[in-house]
Order: C-alpha cells, then sequence, then structure tokens
C-alpha cells in the first residue's frame, strides 16, 4: 500500500470509476491509477467525455461561437463563454472539436488586448480585441490555462498571454509598493499593494500547464516567484500573521471554481508542480479531515443555479472534490 492511501477512510476508486461521470473516470484512471493514454480503458473513459455528461450538454447550447450575446463573453457569470470555457477545460473536453475551437477564436478575438495580449473582460468598441484598460490578472491566468488544456500550447497569441503573465504579475504582500503606470493603476481589488491571492493562483495554475519543454527563464522564474508567495502565506494564511486566515471561503471546497480559488485547487497546482514543503501541510490536514467515513469528500461550496448545468450537488460527497482531494494525496505524500 502506498503511504497517501493510509490518509484515506475508505477506497472510493470504484465510486470514481463509475460511467455516469466520465472525465472523474478518466481523470481517475490516469492520476490517481497511472494508466497511460494508450491504455484501452483510457481510450474509451476519453471517448465517453464527448458523447455523455456535462460537455456535450454545454456543446448543445452554443450558438455560433459562443454562450453568450455579443460582448457579455465575461459579463454574463456563469452562463458566458468564457465560463464555459473553464468548464469544458476541467471536464478534459476534447480541445480538437470544432465548437471548442469556434469559441476559443473568439475568445482571442474578442477578448485578448491587442497591445498588451493579456485577456479583458470587455471588448473594444469598434475594433477587435479585449479593452486595454479592462485586462485582469484572473481572467488572463484562466483563459491562458483553458487555451493551453486545449491545445494551443504553439499559438502565437497565448505564447504572448504567457509573456503577458511572466511581465506584469506581481508577488507582493504589502511590504513593498507597485511600479507606476498600466496596468498597476487600475484596480485595486487585482493589484493593489497586495496582490490578489486569486490572481496569483490562476496565473501560476496557467504557467503550470505550459509543458516543460517549453518553459522559458522567465516562465521558471515566474512559477518560483508564486510558488514562494503562496507558501509563504501557508497556502491560505495572511503572511504576516499566520494565525489569520485570509479569507475563510477558502477553506471549503468548490468545483468549478473560475475565478475563486480554495485550498484544494492550491495544493493541487503545488503537488502537481513537484512542491513537497512544511508550509503546505496545515492546508493538507485541513484536506484530510474533511473526508467521511467511505473516503469521500463533500461539494461544500457551489455556484449551482447560476451555470448553464449544475455540477453535483452541494453538502452530498462529490466525485470531482474526492478525485481533487486524493490526487493531491498521493502528490503530496507518494
Amino acid at each position: 500500500m502506498a503511504v497517501w492511501q493510509n490518509y484515506l477512510e475508505a477506497d472510493p476508486a470504484e465510486w470514481l470509476l463509475e460511467q455516469n461521470n466520465p472525465s472523474v473516470r478518466y481523470l481517475t484512471l490516469t492520476n490517481i491509477f497511472s494508466k497511460k493514454q494508450t491504455d484501452r480503458e483510457v481510450k474509451n473513459a476519453k471517448a465517453a467525455i464527448m458523447k455523455s455528461g456535462v460537455v456535450p450538454s454545454i456543446l448543445a447550447m452554443q450558438k455560433d461561437d459562443g454562450w453568450s450575446s455579443p460582448g457579455r463573453f465575461y459579463k454574463d457569470k456563469y452562463k458566458g463563454t468564457v465560463w464555459q470555457l473553464i468548464i469544458l477545460a476541467e471536464h478534459e473536453a476534447d480541445g480538437r472539436d470544432l465548437r471548442i475551437k469556434s469559441a476559443c477564436e473568439y475568445i482571442l478575438k474578442h477578448s485578448q488586448d491587442p497591445e498588451s495580449f493579456g485577456f479583458a473582460h470587455i471588448e473594444r468598441a469598434g475594433s477587435p480585441g479585449g479593452r486595454h484598460g479592462e485586462v485582469i490578472p484572473c481572467l488572463t491566468g484562466n483563459m491562458i490555462w483553458s487555451l493551453l488544456k486545449f491545445g494551443y500550447t504553439k499559438d502565437e497569441r497565448v505564447l504572448k498571454g504567457i509573456e503577458w503573465i511572466t511581465k506584469y504579475q506581481k508577488f507582493n504582500d504589502g511590504k513593498c509598493k507597485l511600479p507606476t503606470g498600466w496596468p498597476y493603476d487600475r484596480y485595486e481589488m487585482c493589484w493593489g499593494n497586495h496582490s490578489c491571492h486569486m490572481g496569483v493562483v490562476k496565473a501560476l495554475k496557467a504557467l503550470s500547464a505550459v509543458p516543460k519543454e517549453q518553459r522559458s527563464r522567465e516562465v521558471d522564474k515566474t512559477i518560483t516567484d508564486a510558488c514562494e508567495y503562496i507558501l509563504a502565506h501557508h497556502i491560505y494564511k495572511r503572511s504576516n500573521n499566520l494565525k489569520k486566515i485570509s479569507k475563510p471561503g477558502w477553506l471549503k471546497l468548490q468545483f468549478p471554481l473560475m475565478y475563486q480559488t480554495d485550498i484544494l485547487e492550491i495544493a493541487g497546482i503545488l503537488v502537481d508542480l513537484g512542491i513537497k514543503d512544511s508550509r503546505m501541510q496545515d492546508a493538507i490536514d485541513i484536506i484530510v479531515s474533511k473526508q467521511n467515513e467511505s473516503g469521500k469528500w463533500n461539494l461544500e461550496n457551489t455556484f449551482n443555479g447560476r451555470f448553464l448545468f449544475d455540477i453535483e450537488a452541494k453538502g452530498k460527497p462529490g466525485k470531482w472534490i474526492t478525485y481533487r482531494a486524493i490526487k493531491v494525496l498521493k502528490g503530496y505524500y507518494g
């Protein structure tokens, strides 16, 4: 028995491998049981993602290139095109699907700022692209991550978006002032003298999806700086007072998180990057403590009711939360 399995109250593997959630089934086979992509069971599970469940239901509601009226790709929370791309990427949807490709191209055309290559929540008036003054870090991170998941790993527009993160994302914890000028003179909640924790997490999530062989020196440095920032906060605490929680909501496990975050997402990004640090231990212990006697974790927070389709049930054992928790334990304890 592997060390991480000692932290389970029971084995929920059979439940995670049920056919009714093909995305979790696929991810469990590959990331928990380490089956190869060439395995027949893995191939079948991957194919099933596009045939049943949330992914085909979302794609069936797509109109033209997206899911929102013109210009409302972000504003239509959580039913617009931005949000559907995040959900589809989380569900391991096939980026080769022409409907997904058309939605990706729509976002690149209407949300990406042609000056800086970050992503804006409002499009420019009278010309293609996102509005320069409305670029925000969490959206940029989420879109770069989603596009990388969909196979845009060598697309010049995405590569420039990655450069935006390495150039502009800061990791201040209130001890120093930001540079002056754009984009730091805009959106105190995003920038300020203390970096938005969620913006940092989404930036790190995006950079962690860059294939290792494609990571530049700047990408590697930004990953290192972001990880150190998060570890200085012990994932969820205030760096200048580790007895205080930065935001209690981060202790409630949620899926999907959209622009929000929680301790499970953050710990998952860190362990995927191969980080095992004692400053993660408090968060790991909290994650372990939340499982029930059957080795399952509940969905504690949700945007259900605001999605096109609800994803699992709040307050009940969730396959997504359980899979992600086990993946963290496996990565952290080995």
